[in-house]
C-alpha cells in the first residue's frame, strides 16, 4: 500500500461508526494517555496496526520494537500490518477492538477522535516541541501525533533538466512552462507525467494551498472563501497542470499511465518531472539503484512561485499515531507512540520530515534550505471545517475526480473552458457554504 494514497469514507459508514463508538465507547469518552514516569515499570503486551506491511514483513518494525523494549522491557509490542488499512480498520472501530495503537484512518471525522481516541495532551503542552498539533486537537486536546512529516515539490530528474539547459528552479508558472517546453524540444523526455490512471497522484496538486502565497492560514481561506478566485493557490495551480497538458508537455495518452512504471522511468530520464513531495524521492532513488541509474540524479524543487523573493513550502503530517480510547494498556501504548516519534529514527530513516521542530531537516531538503525555502506549518484548526465543505460540495479537493476532469478538460476529452470550470468549482463550493451556514 502506498502511504501517501489518499482515501475517503462515506457518510454512511461515518454515521455507522458513530454509532456504534456511541454504543460501545461512551463511557471512556475524553480518556487521556498519560506519559509514564518511569519507562522501566510499564507493563503490558500492545498491539499496534500500521499500514506499513513492507516494514512488517521485512523484520524492521521488529527491530524497531527490540530497541523499544532496551527502555520498556516490560512492554511486548505485536504489530499488524493491514494491506487494505482503511477498509479494514474502518469495520474494526465498530467494536472496541482496533489495537491499542493505530494510525487514524481518513474515514473518521475530526470532531469524534475523543470518541475514539485517548488524548495525548494539550495543544498547548504539545505545540511548543512537535509539528502538525491542530490536525488532531478537538477542543484543545490532541489526539494524534504523526511520525513524520512530508514538504510538496516536483521530483525531476537533474540531468534531463540540465542537457535541456534549465538549471535553475523557476519561480514562475509561466518560467516553469517554459522549462518543461525546452525539455520537449531538446531531449527524448515525456516534460511531465500525470499518473492520471492510478488517480491519487493527482490529489497531491491540493498541496499547492499555501506554498503559492506563502500563508499559513491557507486553510482557513479555504473555509471562508473561493479556492478557485483570481490569484488563490488552487486556482494557480490547477492552472498551472491544465496548461502542462494543453500545451502538449505531459504524456501523450494520460489514461495508460502506471505509477509503479513511472518510478524506473523518471530514474532513466525517460520522464523528466512529476508533481508529488519529499516522500517520494526515497522510492525513486531506490527505484534508481534498481534500474543502475544514479540515484543522486533524482532531485526535489517547489512550486514555480515566490513571495518577497523566497519559494515556500507546506509541511503536513502523514498518517497520526493514536491510543485506542478502550485500550488496556495506554500507558504502555502512549510509551510506544512518545519512543517511535522521538527516539526510533524512523523519519531519518524514511529521509522525511520529522515533526520535531528541533529536528535538522532531511537530506532530501537540504536543496530547500540551502536556497532559503520557507517551511510553512499551517493552521489547521478549521481543517475540519473544510473537508465537510468539500464533502458537501462534491468537488472533492482531497480525491482525485475533480483533477482528472481538469486533465480531460485540457486534452480535449471534455468539452468547456478552464475559466467556466474553475468558476464552476467555486460556485459549488460557496452553495456548500452557504447550505452549512459557514
Amino acid at each position: 500500500m502506498n502511504r501517501r494514497k489518499v482515501l475517503a469514507g462515506s457518510i454512511a459508514v461515518l454515521a455507522l461508526l458513530a454509532s456504534a463508538c456511541t454504543g460501545t465507547g461512551g463511557s471512556s469518552q475524553g480518556a487521556d494517555a498519560e506519559a509514564p514516569d518511569d519507562p522501566s515499570k510499564v507493563r503490558g503486551t500492545i498491539t499496534v496496526l500500521t499500514h506499513r506491511t513492507d516494514l512488517v514483513q521485512d523484520g524492521t518494525m521488529k527491530r524497531y520494537a527490540a530497541e523499544f523494549n532496551k527502555t520498556h522491557p516490560g512492554v511486548k509490542v505485536e504489530f499488524d500490518g493491514l494491506t487494505d488499512y482503511e477498509g479494514e480498520v474502518k469495520i474494526r472501530m465498530n467494536t472496541e477492538n482496533y489495537g491499542d495503537v493505530l494510525m487514524i484512518p481518513a474515514v473518521i471525522e475530526k470532531k469524534d477522535y475523543p470518541k475514539f481516541f485517548a488524548s495525548l495532551g494539550t495543544r498547548a503542552e504539545r505545540e511548543a516541541t512537535y509539528r502538525f498539533t491542530d490536525y488532531s486537537t478537538v477542543d484543545g486536546k490532541v489526539y494524534g501525533q504523526s511520525p513524520v512529516g512530508v514538504v510538496p515539490g516536483f521530483l525531476y530528474n537533474k540531468k534531463v533538466w540540465s542537457r535541456a539547459g534549465v538549471t535553475d528552479w523557476p519561480t514562475t508558472p509561466a518560467e516553469f512552462l517554459d522549462a518543461l517546453r525546452a525539455i520537449r524540444s531538446k531531449t527524448d523526455a515525456v516534460p511531465y507525467y500525470t499518473n492520471f490512471k492510478d488517480m491519487w497522484p493527482l490529489t497531491q496538486w491540493t498541496n499547492v494551498n499555501g506554498s503559492v502565497s506563502c500563508d499559513t492560514g491557507a486553510t482557513t481561506k479555504l473555509a471562508e472563501g473561493d479556492p478557485w478566485a483570481e490569484g488563490a493557490d488552487l486556482r494557480v495551480g490547477d492552472t498551472l497542470l491544465h496548461d502542462i497538458v494543453s500545451g502538449g508537455l505531459a504524456e501523450k495518452d494520460p489514461t495508460t499511465t502506471n505509477w509503479e512504471g513511472s518510478k524506473p522511468k523518471l530514474a532513466r530520464g525517460e520522464i523528466a518531472t512529476m508533481w508529488l513531495g519529499s516522500w517520494a524521492v526515497v522510492q525513486m532513488r531506490d527505484a534508481a539503484r534498481q534500474a543502475g541509474a544514479d540515484p543522486a540524479d533524482i532531485g526535489l524543487m517547489p512550486f514555480p512561485a515566490q513571495k518577497d523573493g523566497a519559494f515556500c513550502a507546506v509541511t503536513s503530517p502523514d498518517y497520526q499515531q493514536a491510543v485506542n480510547v478502550h485500550s488496556d494498556h495506554k500507558e504502555a501504548a502512549r510509551a510506544w507512540i512518545d519512543w517511535f516519534t522521538d527516539e526510533s529514527g524512523y523519519a531519518a530513516a524514511d529521509l522525511a520530515l520529522s515533526p520535531r521542530k528541533d529536528a535538522p531537516l532531511p537530506d532530501v531538503l537540504e536543496p530547500y534550505e540551502e536556497r532559503g525555502v520557507k517551511l510553512i506549518d499551517l493552521d489547521d484548526s478549521r481543517g475540519a471545517e473544510v473537508k465537510s465543505l468539500d464533502n458537501r460540495s462534491e468537488v472533492g479537493i482531497y480525491k482525485p475526480d475533480y483533477r482528472q476532469e481538469l486533465v480531460d478538460l485540457a486534452r480535449g476529452a471534455r468539452e468547456g473552458g478552464l475559466d467556466d470550470y474553475l468558476d464552476g468549482l467555486g460556485e459549488r463550493w460557496a452553495e456548500a457554504r452557504g447550505s452549512l451556514g459557514s
